[in-house]
């Protein structure tokens, strides 16, 4: 039972470092992208439907990162492969 706590804690550890830098990275980012795309459309106003839908995107694609390491953080809490193998 002591592997077991040892996979159980590193788990847990492993997860909250996940979610804290998986979601610091993209929050950075999507304040940059909003930033320059608000000083984008402050100087070319008639570019402004273009500029948003590339900007939409953009923090769409750094969004998934976000969530892929909410999905990392949730298999290692919730549907840990190492605790079948340490069982066996």
């Amino acid at each position: 039972m002591e592997g077991l706590s040892l996979i159980g804690a590193i788990s847990i550890i492993t997860a909250g470092l996940t979610i804290a830098i998986g979601s610091v990275g993209p929050a950075l980012g999507q304040g940059r992208a909003v930033s320059q795309a608000l000083s984008s459309i402050a100087q070319q106003p008639d570019e402004a439907n273009t500029i948003t839908r590339t900007l939409f995107v953009g923090l769409a694609m750094i969004e998934s990162t976000a969530i892929y390491c909410f999905v990392v953080t949730m298999i290692l809490i919730f549907a840990n492969p190492f605790w079948n193998y340490f069982l066996q």
